[in-house]
């Protein structure tokens, strides 16, 4: 059963206004990032800022750095020389080569990256699925898809050049996204089930065009797929927000379980 259109036409609202501010703030990414080059950075977008996990540092404002994110609970538990945290939510690849790279330098041993979602039109994408039909759902996936052939790729390159630049000693780890949908699942509202299974490709697209990129310049791919498995939207123990009326930015981002069991496994091996 899809959302009445009223609540649809509500949603959009409240989601295209989330993306607003979070693209917003993503310009002050670097806000207190100044003194000596950290041994860890970390970088991208709400994916690993911590969107949806609570807890934010209120001096981030907008970019919502939470410190139940992944970067702040492998500092917390491997205690680096130092710690640069510069993820914001809402950038995309031009904001972090404009905002985001400050704390890095020949010094830094180690770098994380989730980038890629919103230039591909994530908010956009969720938007069109949940306000409009199914086959206009479907073709907005394709255009995004599409999108990741043909434009991502060079933005990927340019950003991935910057890092290495600056930081040609670090060990770079390049983050993916996680499905977000259990098919067959448990849910009874939302999207069909078709629309769930092409949201799903569109991650997989994604992740593929993330692991080349990052393979091609040497960097670590971390696939977070098999550990969010089994707890995606409709499953059982979701890790996932899904539509959240109390705070739509939250919407389809990691919970704090997904920070900790579904990202933070995964970059403390690829880190190693």
């Amino acid at each position: 059963m899809r959302l009445s259109r009223f609540t649809a036409y509500a949603s959009s609202l409240l989601l295209a206004a989330a993306a607003t501010l979070t693209g917003a703030g993503a310009a002050h990414a670097d806000s207190g990032s100044q003194g000596a080059a950290p041994a860890y950075v970390a970088l991208g977008d709400s994916y690993s800022s911590g969107v949806g996990a609570g807890s934010y540092d209120s001096g981030s404002g907008n970019c919502k750095r939470s410190t139940r994110a992944f970067p702040a609970l492998w500092a917390a538990a491997n205690k680096p020389a130092s710690f640069g945290f510069t993820a914001c939510s809402g950038a995309r690849t031009d904001d972090v080569l404009n905002s985001q790279l400050g704390p890095l330098n020949s010094g830094t041993d180690l770098v994380s990256l989730s980038v890629g979602g919103n230039d591909a039109g994530f908010a956009d994408v969720m938007t069109t699925c949940v306000l409009q039909s199914e086959d206009t759902c479907v073709s907005r996936i394709n255009q995004a898809k599409a999108y990741v052939d043909s434009t991502l790729p060079g933005k990927l390159d340019r950003v991935y050049s910057a890092i290495k630049g600056k930081a040609p000693s670090a060990r770079v780890v390049v983050l993916g996204y996680p499905r977000f949908y259990k098919l067959g699942g448990s849910c009874l509202a939302g999207l069909t089930e078709r629309e769930r299974t092409a949201v799903n490709s569109g991650a997989d697209h994604l992740n593929a065009a993330l692991a080349k990129r990052a393979a091609d310049h040497g960097f670590a791919f971390g696939d977070v797929t098999t550990t969010f498995t089994g707890h995606e939207i409709c499953s059982g123990a979701p890790w996932l927000h899904s539509v959240n009326w109390a705070n739509i930015g939250e919407s389809y981002h990691p919970t704090a379980a997904g920070q900790s069991g579904g990202y933070l496994p995964v970059f403390s091996r690829s880190a190693s």
